[in-house]
């Protein structure tokens, strides 16, 4: 929403003249109230706003507020006792009836727009009376006189659409694990594998707005799913289909464009309200029903045709979601369809001295002898290998490979969840060229096996970067080894109760062996958003030569402006990709290498040696 240019010294809300209160600091204006009729149903509010001019106009006094959704209008309903009967008479006066943002109470707002009651949703107890009336009831204060509020609705729909939202909202709430009362009774198939810490702050995490944001931005991501989607259109039209980890719902959404009979969309975050406010928005809430809850835990009413989800994690696995994809087959029918249908992770050797410098330096702090007049070097080799234990989650040349890549695939459509459990990757490399191996590289693809095509889903380094990126194990020591040779060794995952992986990897070459273990749990996030650049000493021909002497290759070099052909673009330059690629098809088949014309300006820096190149565009010769 946008409030346009503010005048200096003018109130953001009223537009007035500030004046402010004895407390001349606040300086910080925010939103105050906007009501739904203004805006299409939703109170935007701000914090600490301070303006008399609002303050004296609204009549409230300056406190904390936040954003709330309304779900409709409503009267008070009032009831007497004549000692006969008891009777209703319905106040005049109307209220908005709303749910705070954080999803955490209700609040009832009058025609002043003033705030008259805010219920905690786990202390509330409501009740539906008829059609169109519903009991409110403080469960701290059932005792007490007033202690129930009966409100009637305007119409139907929106009792509805609040009740759905509330029940949502309670089968949020809860916090403690489940537990058998009895023997016949069972623990839930994800409390059992699951610490109860990791999971309160996994669901908190994904119930973020920003970071299904972030989801839904990674184009490659969603155009991916929403295109295997509709290309295999086949399986879906007048199809029931369940959603695993619906988040936002956006897979949901792209079923019913590709013909979907009814969707399942299960979120066992809060942003299964945010998800039922969008279904409801977009007027679909006769074909997408919202399931609050997780997977192991909920029931559906009918068996399903086809399962849908993004349960991928950095190295495939991490997250341990899925489990929780492949548990879902019990609602699938037989010969039933899952989106994605297999997975593959793949692993290889790279080398990269300047990751190896950066991690091994980050302990050179501890090796101080007089630290304040402390000595702290005694703990140098324990911050070493605390550093070593993280995965490097970041992106890089294809040339710091230096060998092929084994994959380990799992069929989400056959493999039992067992198989997750405990991962080994046995390998054999053959080096592809002299140098260090500093560790195992890892990137994984997710292949749609549709009724029509197949398309892939792929993090390689080699494609168009997700919010995946790729990730790296580095050795507690790199490993000399020089071109022909092969190179033994395996990576063994064994999963946690922290949703996710203590990772081990080994590898050796005659009687030297390199090893070291891992936390996927706790990687270090290394993308900068820079280019990606070739590893020093690639060029085996004189770069410069191959500029100059090539004829077209420059134009115009009085206005800086040069034509400079590119190929094997990698993923630093990020939407510039314009050949074939495994995101958009089968990557069987063999593309046509297509050839890049750069327009680059010259930038120069104060170091002659580092002059760069501007990237302007890219065009397809």
């Amino acid at each position: 929403m946008s409030l346009g240019h503010r005048r200096q010294g003018c109130c953001l809300v009223c537009g007035e003249e500030e004046q402010w209160g004895n407390d001349r600091r606040q300086k910080t204006v925010l939103l105050f109230v906007v009501f739904a009729e203004r805006i299409g149903g939703l109170v935007v509010v701000r914090s600490d706003h301070n303006c008399k001019n609002c303050l004296g106009e609204l009549n409230i006094t300056s406190r904390r507020v936040m954003a709330i959704r309304l779900f409709g209008r409503a009267h008070f309903v009032d009831l007497e006792e004549d000692g006969n009967a008891v009777t209703s008479g319905q106040n005049t006066s109307s209220v908005a009836v709303g749910i705070t943002a954080d999803n955490y109470s209700v609040c009832i707002i009058d025609e002043d727009e003033v705030e008259l009651w805010r219920w905690p949703i786990p202390m509330l107890r409501v009740f539906r009376l008829g059609t169109m009336m519903l009991g409110f009831l403080d469960r701290e204060n059932d005792m007490k006189i007033g202690s129930t509020k009966i409100l009637h609705f305007r119409n139907t729909k929106e009792l509805s659409e609040f009740l759905t939202a509330f029940k949502m909202c309670q089968s949020l709430k809860s916090s403690r694990p489940s537990s058998p009362v009895n023997d016949a009774e069972k623990v839930s198939v994800f409390d059992a594998r699951t610490e109860q810490a990791s999971a309160t702050q996994y669901f908190q995490f994904y119930g973020y707005l920003s970071q299904q944001q972030n989801m839904m931005q990674d184009y490659v991501r969603t155009s991916t799913y929403q295109r295997a989607i509709h290309i295999n259109a086949k399986d879906f039209i007048d199809k029931v289909v369940l959603d695993v980890g619906a988040g936002s719902g956006i897979l949901s959404f792209f079923a019913i464009q590709s013909g979907a009979r009814h969707v399942y969309a299960v979120e066992a975050s809060s942003m299964a309200v945010h998800c039922e406010e969008l279904v409801r928005r977009n007027n679909l809430l006769h074909k997408i029903t919202i399931i609050a809850g997780r997977v192991e835990d909920i029931t559906l009413p009918e068996p399903v045709d086809i399962i849908i989800s993004e349960p991928m994690g950095y190295m495939l696995v991490n997250e341990r979601m899925l489990e929780s994809y492949i548990h879902a087959r019990k609602f699938l029918k037989p010969e039933g369809r899952m989106f994605p249908s297999r997975g593959e992770l793949h692993i290889a050797l790279f080398n990269d001295e300047a990751l190896y410098i950066e991690q091994t330096s980050k302990a050179n702090f501890w090796c101080q002898e007089s630290f304040h007049g402390v000595n702290l070097s005694s703990l140098r080799s324990q911050a070493l290998a605390e550093i070593f234990k993280q995965p490097v989650v970041d992106t890089w040349h294809v040339n710091c490979l230096m060998s092929g890549s084994v994959k380990w695939t799992i069929d989400f459509e056959r493999d039992p969840e067992s198989l997750l459990h405990k991962i080994h990757i046995p390998f054999e490399f053959q080096v592809t060229k002299a140098g260090h191996v500093h560790g195992i590289a890892s990137w994984f693809d997710v292949a749609f096996i549709g009724s029509t095509e197949t398309i892939w889903l792929s993090t390689a380094p080699t494609e168009p970067l997700t919010h995946w990126y790729q990730v790296r194990c580095l050795f507690d020591r790199p490993l000399m080894v020089y071109a022909g040779q092969i190179v033994q060794g395996a990576i063994r995952m064994l999963a946690n109760e922290r949703q996710s992986y203590d990772v081990e990897i080994w590898a050796e070459l005659g009687q030297t062996r390199v090893s070291n273990t891992l936390d996927l749990k706790n990687p270090l996030f290394r993308y900068t958003g820079t280019a990606v650049l070739p590893p020093a000493g690639c060029a085996n021909d004189s770069p410069s030569d191959a500029l100059l002497q090539n004829a077209g290759l420059l134009s115009n070099l009085t206005t800086g402006q040069m034509d400079y052909t590119v190929h094997n673009m990698m993923n630093g330059f990020a939407g510039g990709y314009c050949g074939a690629h495994t995101n958009a098809a089968n990557p069987s088949a063999p593309a046509a290498e297509t050839p890049l014309t750069v327009a680059a300006q010259m930038v120069h820096t104060q170091d002659v040696n580092r002059d760069i190149f501007r990237i302007r565009k890219f065009e397809c010769l």
